[in-house]
């Protein structure tokens, strides 16, 4: 009984996503508590609830703070030195340009939002391109995979949702995977510096002396600029990471005393702080709300005792021999599920069952967790039509779509097995 209302729930919730009925939001509120009634656990709803946001509560507040905290430096022009820098060392050669584009993709994506990643760094790389004959779908790929990649970072979606749906800690679930991450981080260099190759062999000689591009400046923006205050945003940065690497203090507190560090450094007066709050409080509130919504449909599931039913019934049909390869399985396709389910579904849908099963053959969840996010809505998320920021990509690029997934599906797979094998020779990801 207990075991079909999961999967029941699941499905519900899978097809009212998917189908777009019901926003991702209401279907994790709504769905559980209905299946819940209908098991007999009304009486108990509430203390589910409870029990599955306060164990979501650090993750979710860590979101909120790390989204304002990085919104706040972009707002400082903290980014627009490097990003300048970048293009006056690319020059006319296309292997630097290519490579040039991956590391300006990344140091965007330090905020984890594929949209301004796109926003600046197409706009920006795009003239040079096009000065020089090189292909969009080029510009478009290599773009992909540098956020694709860095959107593992434990602030990133995947890694929070992933952390949240197993009521882990992120720096428990991220920290073991810096080297697969750097692995992943070298892999789209070195395919950017193919790619540029490609594109430099095809082009011949070339000549950049004569492109110049327009900048358009917004005086509005521009006011926001603290170019004096640079060598401090960085310093705070690399003193977050270090910081979060180290586990001297939680990722939630990280975030919060940076981001009021920030603030009051960059903005001291109060009128301009609360303006900067505002800007940035509809994307943190967004994701917050998702993430406490996520907290409240685990608690139901687990505290009714549905996901150990569930994955009970999962290994029963999954044989013996295959069960200790589960997080392998995940990590295979955990990129092509980026093509068939949105990250909510995944996460808090899939991600859970596939864990308690995993944990029924004596696999660590952890490592089914890890597997999940070198790919779902990782180097995935930046292909999926199930994305916006796919759309805002290609439009930006004016590639079509079926151009872009047939030249990025290939190299972003490629990155996703190389951080899984690094995973499991370096045994973050057990079997």
């Amino acid at each position: 009984m207990l075991a079909t209302l999961g999967f029941l729930t699941i499905v519900v919730l899978l097809a009212l996503i998917m189908t777009k009925k019901a926003s991702p939001i209401v279907a994790l509120i709504a769905v559980p508590v209905i299946t819940a009634v209908i098991g007999g656990f009304a009486s108990e709803l509430n203390t589910f609830i409870i029990d599955g946001i306060k164990a979501i509560a650090p993750t979710g507040t860590m979101f909120i703070f790390a989204i304002l905290f990085f919104g706040i430096l972009t707002d400082a022009g903290t980014f627009d030195p490097i990003i300048s820098k970048i293009l006056k060392i690319v020059g006319n050669d296309p292997v630097k340009i290519t490579i040039g584009t991956a590391i300006l993709a990344m140091i965007v994506h330090l905020d984890g939002s594929g949209a301004v990643t796109f926003l600046v760094t197409i706009p920006a790389m795009l003239p040079l391109y096009d000065a020089l004959k090189m292909k969009r779908t080029t510009l478009a790929t290599v773009t992909a995979l540098g956020a694709g990649t860095m959107n593992m970072l434990p602030w990133g979606g995947p890694t929070v949702r992933a952390a949240s749906a197993l009521e882990i800690s992120v720096s428990e679930l991220f920290n073991p995977m810096l080297v697969p991450f750097a692995a992943g981080i070298i892999t789209v260099l070195v395919i950017s510096y193919f790619l540029g190759k490609q594109e430099k062999k095809r082009l011949g000689d070339i000549n950049l002396d004569n492109v110049k591009t327009e900048v358009v400046v917004d005086e509005e923006v521009e006011a926001l600029k603290r170019p004096k205050l640079f060598l401090f945003n960085i310093a705070l940065i690399i003193v977050c990471v270090v910081v979060m690497i180290k586990e001297i203090l939680s990722p939630t507190a990280i975030f919060m005393l940076a981001f009021a560090l920030s603030l009051i450094v960059n903005y001291p007066n109060p009128d301009t702080q609360r303006a900067r709050v505002d800007a940035h409080a509809k994307s943190a509130f967004m994701m917050a709300s998702l993430l406490f919504a996520a907290g409240s449909f685990t608690g139901i599931l687990k505290g009714a005792g549905m996901l150990d039913a569930m994955a009970v019934a999962t290994v029963k049909i999954i044989p013996q021999s295959l069960g200790r390869f589960i997080p392998i399985i995940v990590g295979v396709f955990s990129m092509p599920t980026s093509l068939l389910f949105d990250p909510d579904s995944f996460y808090f849908g899939i991600l859970p069952v596939l864990a308690e099963a995993s944990s029924n053959f004596g696999v660590s969840a952890l490592s089914v967790a890890r597997a999940s996010i070198i790919g779902q809505m990782t180097t995935g998320f930046p292909i999926s039509p199930l994305t916006g920021a796919t759309f805002l990509l290609i439009g930006l690029t004016d590639v079509d779509l079926g151009d872009h997934q047939k030249k990025t599906i290939p190299f972003a797979f490629l990155i996703t097995i190389v951080m899984l094998i690094v995973s499991l020779v370096i045994g973050v990801i057990s079997i």
